[in-house]
């Protein structure tokens, strides 16, 4: 604090010079915030002067007086005079004077009034200077005030946005703990007229969330103050906007025809209600009683419900009259529906956390990197959420062919898909988008994440057991594809082979070409690997017997082919259809042969390698072995290819390298597990959430069994 004379400088406060005023309020706005030098203020008889430059002063000698005024109440100071006339006049520049620096003090003044603790004895004694009830003789003199205090919002100025919410924030809150049951909702519904959620949502998709961050968190958990709000009001007939809002659901189901109907029918329209057995039941409601299904939802359940028959009101007649040719069990139950999913938006956005938990959380913030995960500016966009997961309710009942007893599995369903569309959206992403999203999301793309989060589920549950488990079966689904795949080769193959005959009976160069078939099967103890070449191919398989030539496994050095290891996603199969005879697929079979030793492999024209190697016998001398191509073959298909090159490998203990291979390891290693799991309980570990129902086994036989393809 500066070294000032407080006498001095009240006195200068009542000067007749503007310029002497203006200076002395200047020094003041510096050093009113000090409690000590606020009190000796006071006593001075400051505090009558200050109130007077801030009714009747203009320009900056305005703009550092509401400073000092706001300074003083932020230190609970100079409350008795706070009255009527200050409040008017504070209302009045807020709606008609447009220099940012008198608008930042006059909402810092506002701010500190309706939020004046609520246990303030002033306030006891005085109900009506505090509080949003102070606002209301002003606003109604100056009805453009709300209006005006939404537009400041979208201001370049951050510091005048952030103080224009600061004050919404204060009006929301007072309303919502201080009005009566009939109040609250109008003032609320008036500030959302006035697009109050739209200017929130820019902001908080915006990048001055550095200098607004405390302001939007305090409205995105007035949010859920008013959502829990809205959920603890109960539906009760008793309550005409509650009568209302039942009764306008119900005329919303029924067509222009039907209405017209009515009217032809005039008092018998009420005794042809009363009949009507499924008057609520058609709708979506599980009895003819429908306020006691909003008990859990409560009122937040009948506004999304009636916010979507109202904007949707064609949609919802057509999808009624869909459902009424429909057997009973097979209708969408639309009302359940609709509850469900608020239910779900509900938990997804933790609307029951504590209001002041995500300022807290800001509090501790230490990078902007943050502040994804905190802002959620979806949760302001709730209905339009709403009816986009109603939609997709729909979708997935229609795609799957739900019936009433599938209700809680396309609710599971519907969750997954907000937790993915919803919860994965960026701070930045729009809604229009997150809504685009949700419409397209695939169901087997949404079932495939189910099956992850219920092996997640299994994890968190056995942890390290299950993956123990896992690798076990993987080894297991190795060996079992490693047998299938030798056994290829012990049952053979035919594999066609192009020749072309350079030269004729004169020696010329004809260029003519003939196919032969090579047989080539493994032996029997899979040491050596037999082949021969026909002709043409037989009907029978050749005996292995006739087959003349072989390879000694033992001096394979190496496999190789041109076969893919990665799977055709243009076909979505590895499994193709060669051209034949001619395909340049092909396995190639390298092994080592001694100089002095003969082979087969002469046969075959591509047979030839230069490189030379040295080899030690076992009486020490050393051998010169030259690596040759011992025998190639042009497999018909890509199936074919692949049982035979990764057959290869693993007869020689290496690992497969086809994606077919791999996927077959990896469809045994999954069927493995599911299997194994069939034989858990949902008791057996401790599961997030209800535990599915156990089906009984009353009434079953042994003529039955588990669908482990179907998922």
């Amino acid at each position: 604090m500066e070294n000032i004379n407080i006498s001095e400088l009240v006195e200068r406060l009542g000067s007749d010079e503007d310029a002497v005023r203006k200076m002395a309020v200047f020094k003041l706005q510096s050093n009113i915030g000090d409690p000590s030098f606020a009190d000796v203020f006071i006593s001075e008889g400051g505090l009558a002067k200050l109130k007077y430059l801030a009714l009747t002063a203009t320009g900056n000698t305005l703009a550092y007086s509401l400073t000092s005024f706001a300074r003083l109440l932020e230190v609970d100071k100079g409350w008795e005079c706070v009255e009527q006339d200050l409040v008017t006049r504070i209302v009045e520049l807020i709606v008609t004077h447009p220099l940012v620096n008198i608008l930042r003090g006059a909402m810092s003044i506002l701010v500190s009034i309706v939020s004046h603790p609520h246990t303030s004895s002033h306030r006891a004694s005085q109900p009506g200077i505090f509080g949003f009830q102070a606002l209301k003789p002003a606003i109604a003199v100056y009805p453009h005030f709300l209006e005006m205090l939404v537009s400041r919002l979208s201001s370049a100025d951050h510091a005048l946005c952030a103080n224009a919410l600061q004050l919404i924030n204060s009006l929301m809150r007072d309303s919502i703990v201080n009005e009566g049951e009939a109040e609250w909702p109008k003032f609320i519904k008036r500030l959302q007229d006035l697009g109050v959620i739209k200017a929130v949502y820019n902001l908080m998709q915006g990048t001055a969330l550095q200098d607004l961050a405390h302001p939007l968190l305090e409205f995105q958990s007035s949010t859920k103050v008013l959502l829990r709000k809205w959920k603890d009001v109960s539906v009760e007939l008793e309550k005409p906007e509650h009568r209302r809002a039942l009764k306008g659901i119900h005329l919303a189901s029924k067509t222009e025809k039907e209405k017209e109907k009515d009217a032809e029918k005039g008092d018998d329209t009420q005794k042809s209600r009363r009949h009507n057995p499924e008057k609520w039941r058609r709708l979506g409601f599980e009895t003819e009683s429908p306020q006691w299904e909003f008990e859990e939802m409560g009122f937040l359940g009948m506004m999304d419900l009636t916010d979507y028959v109202r904007k949707h009101q064609d949609e919802f007649q057509k999808i009624l009259l869909e459902q009424s040719t429909k057997a009973q069990e097979q209708r969408c139950p639309i009302a359940r529906a609709s509850l469900a999913v608020t239910s779900v938006l509900y938990e997804h956005f933790e609307v029951e956390k504590s209001d002041l938990d995500d300022v807290k959380s800001y509090l501790v913030l230490e990078s902007r990197s943050n502040y994804d995960k905190l802002f959620k500016p979806l949760l302001l966009h709730w209905p339009k959420l709403h009816v986009a997961g109603l939609h997709a309710f729909f979708r997935l009942w229609k795609a799957t062919g739900a019936e009433q007893e599938d209700f809680s599995k396309i609710v599971e369903l519907v969750r997954i898909l907000i937790e993915s569309v919803v919860g994965g959206a960026t701070r930045t992403k729009d809604v229009n988008d997150v809504e685009e999203e949700m419409a397209e999301f695939e169901y087997q793309r949404l079932r495939e994440l189910q099956m992850e989060l219920l092996e997640l589920t299994y994890e968190d549950a056995w942890g390290q057991h299950l993956l123990q488990v896992r690798d076990e079966l993987h080894h297991e689904a190795l060996q079992f594809v490693k047998e299938q795949r030798i056994r290829c080769l012990l049952q053979g193959a035919w594999f066609p082979t192009e020749y072309t005959h350079n030269k004729g009976e004169n020696g010329a160069n004809n260029g003519k070409s003939s196919t032969i078939y090579r047989y080539v099967q493994l032996s029997h103890n899979r040491r050596y690997l037999h082949y021969a070449d026909f002709e043409s191919m037989g009907k029978l398989a050749p005996d292995l017997e006739t087959l003349t030539d072989k390879i000694d496994l033992n001096i394979v050095s190496s496999v190789v082919s041109n076969v893919s290891a990665s799977s055709d996603t243009s076909s979505g199969s590895t499994i193709k259809t060669l051209p034949h005879p001619s395909s340049t697929t092909k396995i190639t079979i390298h092994g080592y042969v001694t100089n002095h030793s003969s082979t087969s492999a002469s046969n075959d024209t591509s047979a030839h390698n230069n490189q030379q190697h040295q080899r030690t016998d076992s009486n020490g001398k050393s051998a010169t072995q030259k690596e040759a191509v011992l025998l190639t073959l042009h497999p018909q298909s890509h199936s074919i290819a692949s049982e035979w090159l990764d057959g290869l490998l693993m007869l020689l203990n290496q690992q497969p390298i086809t994606a077919e291979t791999n996927k077959l390891i990896n469809l045994v290693s999954n069927y493995g597990l599911k299997i194994r799991l069939l034989n858990v309980r949902f008791d057996d570990a401790a599961f997030v959430g209800e535990s599915p129902e156990i089906p009984s086994r009353e009434g079953l036989d042994e003529d039955y069994y588990y669908d482990v393809f179907g998922g």
